[in-house]
């Protein structure tokens, strides 16, 4: 299966100009994507023109990932209802050096033949004079043409910056440097870039350039409707620091079945024969969520390792499946927190536990998690109660020694309802 077919099969092109796949097929082409630093980590979102670069790569053609110093000081309209907050010099670098450490992760750089390159777009404007800009760039495109594009037509209304209606020959002069420097041939992206990438193909050729080609991406919906790449708390990051291993995990375990379908065609790197045998083993038993599972697993550990996605497992099982004590004495304190997210709590002063307090009064009077010393026995004598996934008796003493990352208590009635102490 050549590369378009490859790229068509998983849902990952949107428009293509012509020539595109023939120039792919005859010889190994560069080809790049753009990211612009408006963040010091890259979210699931931007996962998609990272998967045209890896598809690109495993095909033996050679990616070059452009991160942009330069337009990150700019700001890209396309998709955007208002202009974006312009970053300072300082936030532009730090956020640039966090995102090249995540494309690490799924491209192999290097000096081989098919190893990508990095490189960023300050580099070669950072001392291109604004008139010389105007005067070599600026000429070749009317301002006619540059209204035309959806990016600026939607945005008439609202307003636009001289800044933001430049993103666009910026953007452009990007294409024409790497495929008169590098010889790169491709621009890829999302669908929302269409209109910069076919700017820079204008340009090119208007400069006297070599030949360019184009392809994008469709911008990745959920089945509801709702915007792919959010989750109640905002967007799904690659930093562990901002989106934890374990509720990354949840995301794609959580994906319905109408979505995931789709997801794992656009994510996996699975081929087509285990991505169609998955899909008809999933129809068959949807309840097991075979699909979501695989995907979890895979995206998981591509972009947290082994190790995380095992914790992340775990902390999926301790609410979810069979576990025990020493399991969930073995979570990070935010791997707890993020585990029972909303889970009612209340804090107690440390010393109620400096000699032990019984389990009835633990669930009454000191947390009120049960609304009587009565309820509770009654609750204890069902054995429905656990005191850290541990069935309790009522003769049980709670102590200073049963702190989970000595601070909590997780108290849990039948299998669903759960309550944690904090102590301190």
């Amino acid at each position: 299966m050549g590369l378009i077919d490859e790229l068509r099969w998983r849902g990952l092109i949107q428009d293509i100009t012509p020539g595109t796949e023939e120039q792919l097929n005859s010889e190994a082409t560069s080809g790049y994507v753009g990211f612009d630093p408006t963040a010091d980590s890259l979210h699931i979102g931007n996962l998609v023109p990272i998967m045209l670069l890896v598809h690109l790569q495993r095909a033996g053609h050679k990616p070059f990932a452009l991160v942009g110093g330069a337009t990150g000081r700019v700001g890209d309209p396309s998709g955007k209802t208002q202009e974006r907050q312009l970053l300072s010099p300082e936030i532009i670098e730090h956020n640039l050096s966090c995102q090249k450490a995540q494309l690490e992760q799924f491209l192999k750089f290097g000096d081989g033949k098919s190893d990508a390159v990095m490189v960023n777009n300050y580099d070669w404007f950072k001392d291109f004079s604004f008139l010389d800009f105007i005067r070599d760039v600026g000429k070749h495109l009317s301002v006619n043409y540059m209204m035309a594009k959806d990016s600026v037509k939607s945005r008439l209304d609202a307003g636009m910056s001289f800044t933001e209606f430049t993103y666009q020959l910026i953007q452009g002069y990007d294409f024409y440097h790497l495929n008169k420097h590098h010889h790169v041939k491709l621009q890829m992206g999302g669908s929302d870039q269409w209109g910069n990438i076919t700017t820079g193909i204008e340009l090119t050729r208007r400069k006297g350039g070599g030949e360019t080609f184009a392809l994008t991406a469709p911008l990745i919906k959920k089945a509801d409707g709702s915007k792919f790449g959010k989750s109640e708390g905002g967007n799904v990051w690659l930093d562990a620091d901002k989106t934890s291993p374990y509720k990354f995990y949840q995301f794609w375990l959580n994906a319905s079945d109408e979505d995931v379908e789709n997801f794992v065609k656009v994510f996996s790197l699975k081929s087509k024969e285990e991505i169609d045998r998955l899909i008809a083993e999933h129809s068959e038993a949807p309840h097991l969520r075979v699909l979501q599972k695989a995907l979890a697993e895979e995206l998981t550990e591509r972009v947290h390792g082994n190790h995380q996605l095992e914790m992340a497992i775990e902390a999926s099982n301790i609410l979810f499946g069979k576990s025990t004590s020493d399991q969930l004495k073995k979570l990070s304190e935010r791997d707890f927190l993020d585990v029972f997210q909303g889970v009612e709590q209340v804090k107690i002063p440390k010393d109620h536990l400096s000699d032990g307090v019984s389990v009835i009064d633990l669930l009454s009077d000191v947390s009120g998690f049960l609304q009587s010393k009565g309820e509770a026995r009654r609750a204890l004598k069902e054995n429905s109660i656990s005191v850290n996934k541990e069935k309790a008796n009522d003769s049980l003493m709670v102590t200073s020694a049963d702190l989970i990352n000595d601070k909590y208590v997780l108290l849990q009635r039948g299998k669903k309802k759960y309550f944690i102490v904090e102590v301190g």
